[in-house]
Order: C-alpha cells, then sequence, then structure tokens
C-alpha cells in the first residue's frame, strides 16, 4: 500500500472535454430553473393539484438524502469508531455529503410553489408533523456539514493569507482568526461528528415515516409500518457503495491511483450492511404477504423485482465475492448497483408506488423537470471537481506529488 500524505488540493487542468460538456448541461437546467422562478413551477413541469410532487422531490430530494448517507457513516467509522485507516476516505465523503445536502435544499426550495417561503418552517414550528422534523434535521445537518469542512478551509489558508490592495492590511488578523478557529474546532470537532451521526439517522428515518401516513395511497409493495427503518438501513448500507462510487470516479477523473485496500475493506462492511437491509426487507414482504402483489405483472411488480433484485440481491453477490472487490472496475459496477437501487427505491415510494387522490392520469416529467435535475447534478460534480482543486480534501500518496505540491502540504 502506498504511503499516503495529508490531503492536499489537485493540481489538475480544470477544463477537460467531460468538464465542458457537464457545464453545458448546468446552463441548461439553469435556463429552466431560471423559467421556473421567473414563471412559476407550472410553466416548466408537468406539476398540478393531482400530482403535487414528482421527480424533483422522489429523486433530487429523497435519493439525495439517501445517497449523502456517506458523510456520517465514514464519519462515524473513522472517528467514533476510531478506525484511523479509514481517514483517507472521510474528507471526500464529507464533501460529497455537504454538496449533496446543499443541493436537496435548494431542490426542496425549487419544488415548493412559493419558493421564497422556504424559510417558513424555521420559525413556524408544528412538532407533530414527520416533514417538519426532516425540514428541521436537514437544516441543522446542512450547518453541522460545513463546520465539519471548516478545518479543510482552515489548514488550506492558515499562513497563505494574501488579499490584495488596501486589503492587505487584514491578512495578520484573518491568519490570526483562522488559527483560532482551527484550534477551537480541533477540540470541538467530536461533538459535532456525533450530532451529525444522530441528525442524520433522524430524518433518514422520518422520510420513511411520511409516506407510512400516505396511509392506502402507498402500494401493499412498499407500505409498511417499519418504512422508517428501511428508510434508514437503505441509507446506511448505501453510504460506502456511495464512498466507493465518488472514489473511484474522482481518481479516474483526476488521474490518481485508487486506494483499493480502504475500499476493498469498506466494500466488505457493505455487503454486510446490505444483508442487513435485505433481510428486513423480505422479512416484511412474508409477513405482510404482500409477495401476492408479484403474481401481477404491471408496473409496480416489475420494479419492485427491479429494486430488489438489481439493487440489493446483485450487488450483494458481487460484494461477496473477493475478485470483485479487489478489481476497481467490477467494483465500481457493484457499488454503483446499490447506489442505483437505492434511489430507484426512493423514486418508488414516492412517484411509483404512491397515487394521488382524485388522479385521472399518469405523472410524466417534463423536459424541464429532467433538465434541472441533470444540470442539479451537472452542477454537483462541477463544484466538487472545483473543490478538490482549491481545498486539501483528496489524501495523495507521497509519490504523486510533486516537489512543490510535497512543500506545500508539509508547510
Amino acid at each position: 500500500m502506498d504511503h499516503y500524505s495529508r490531503p492536499a488540493p489537485i493540481v489538475r487542468p480544470f477544463l477537460t472535454p467531460g468538464v465542458i460538456a457537464l457545464i453545458v448541461l448546468a446552463v441548461n437546467g439553469l435556463v429552466f430553473l431560471a423559467g421556473r422562478l421567473l414563471f412559476g413551477i407550472g410553466a416548466v413541469t408537468n406539476l398540478d393539484n393531482q400530482h403535487p410532487w414528482g421527480i424533483w422531490i422522489g429523486l433530487d430530494v429523497a435519493s439525495g438524502v439517501a445517497l449523502a448517507a456517506g458523510g456520517f457513516t465514514t464519519a462515524a467509522l473513522a472517528h467514533v469508531m476510531h478506525r484511523e485507516e479509514y481517514h483517507a476516505v472521510v474528507r471526500p465523503a464529507l464533501l460529497t455529503a455537504l454538496l449533496g445536502y446543499t443541493f436537496v435544499a435548494l431542490g426542496v426550495a425549487m419544488d415548493i410553489g412559493r419558493w421564497y417561503s422556504i424559510w417558513h418552517p424555521l420559525f413556524m414550528w408544528n412538532g407533530n408533523s414527520a416533514l417538519f422534523e426532516v425540514g428541521i434535521c436537514v437544516v441543522i445537518y446542512v450547518h453541522v456539514l460545513y463546520i465539519e469542512f471548516l478545518p479543510a478551509v482552515a489548514e488550506r489558508f492558515i499562513g497563505r493569507v494574501a488579499l490584495p490592495g488596501p486589503l492587505a492590511r487584514l491578512n495578520g488578523p484573518v491568519d490570526a482568526a483562522l488559527r483560532l478557529m482551527d484550534r477551537g474546532l480541533s477540540k470541538t470537532m467530536f461533538v459535532f461528528i456525533i450530532a451529525g451521526v444522530v441528525l442524520s439517522t433522524l430524518h433518514q428515518s422520518s422520510l420513511g415515516t411520511l409516506m407510512v401516513i400516505a396511509g392506502p395511497k402507498m402500494h401493499p409493495l412498499w407500505q409498511t409500518p417499519i418504512l422508517p427503518l428501511l428508510f434508514l438501513l437503505s441509507a446506511v448500507a448505501t453510504g460506502f457503495p456511495m464512498v466507493i462510487v465518488e472514489s473511484l470516479l474522482a481518481s479516474r477523473s483526476l488521474g490518481l491511483k485508487p486506494e483499493m485496500a480502504v475500499l476493498s475493506r469498506l466494500a466488505g462492511m457493505a455487503a454486510a450492511l446490505l444483508g442487513v437491509y435485505l433481510a428486513f426487507k423480505i422479512g416484511d414482504m412474508f409477513v405482510r404477504e404482500t409477495f401476492v402483489h408479484l403474481r401481477r405483472l404491471d408496473t409496480a411488480s416489475v420494479m419492485f423485482m427491479a429494486e430488489v433484485l438489481l439493487g440489493v440481491v446483485l450487488p450483494l453477490r458481487m460484494l461477496l465475492s473477493p475478485q470483485v472487490r479487489r478489481s476497481p472496475g467490477l467494483l465500481f459496477v457493484a457499488a454503483l448497483l446499490v447506489v442505483l437501487g437505492t434511489a430507484l427505491n426512493r423514486v418508488n415510494n414516492f412517484i411509483v408506488a404512491y397515487t394521488p387522490p382524485y388522479s385521472f392520469r399518469s405523472y410524466v416529467p417534463s423536459l424541464g423537470e429532467v433538465s434541472v435535475t441533470v444540470g442539479f447534478i451537472a452542477l454537483l460534480v462541477l463544484v466538487y471537481r472545483a473543490a478538490v482543486m482549491i481545498f486539501p480534501v483528496i489524501s495523495l500518496p507521497d509519490r504523486s506529488l510533486s516537489p512543490r505540491e510535497k512543500y506545500t502540504i508539509r508547510a
């Protein structure tokens, strides 16, 4: 295994053909987003009184929250359980979670008819609402994520503050403030890490509670009293696979060697967590005898089988194989199947399984909805790429660093 130093900014050209394509997708999404802000939600979506939510909730929000679970799972593993060998993947996972939750908040705001009223739950509390609990936990957790990322900001700029022109007189005070913040956070970070884990478990399960109270509007294949537990277990099981996907994609994009020793161990733990989720999923189906609905070949049964077989069973079988865990390509496929399976589960719960009252037609997302969703994903990737080039996020092996980079991270 390579000897890894402290995280360092990646020195690579930002613009590549792939990045240019992402910029085009992001700009296209922002154009439709501007139309939504200027002319209303009905101008760019197929949402109406019969179908009050669509892929902006099912995919952007519900799936985004689940796929950002890598932040709290790796933080719990490395810091709470003191598994030092996993520190190399904590900051990338934290950055992914930070960006994921930030875009989740934007997605929620865009899905609200009066988007400028997004601040209302912060002051108009309703302790009996599952959605209120989700909203408050997400708001607090977003702040916790940004606080957890501050050490990387301090590490990047301490001793290197160089404000231009008249602002140069502030170099000393800003550097002193950064050093004070860094010392304070080093003594209190454990509080924010534990808070992040607790908040994540609360709102991950509360999303399931939100669909439990939908009652008979939900298809029996997904409607279950243990849906909050299933939502939590699926998010936890997806945390490590999401870290694997992010790490392998970043390594490929930035020309780095993947840290397979760490990722392989994460894959082994992901297999165990996925097995626990599958046991509860199948056990609940047999306890409630909802397997009878699989005899009918319709959209619900097909989507349920795709979610379980392709998103859980197949990747679980792959992750149990030592050969798969040692191969970057196969490991990426297995982890990606878990990620896509969890995203499909959230879409199934919020869109496929949910039948709005008095609906006379099926919901099909519009071009504007798809464009905004794709644009958000592209923008997230672009911001991630910029962040790892500015801040010390990704740990680099000594032999991958230039002499200037080695000097920079050791200064």
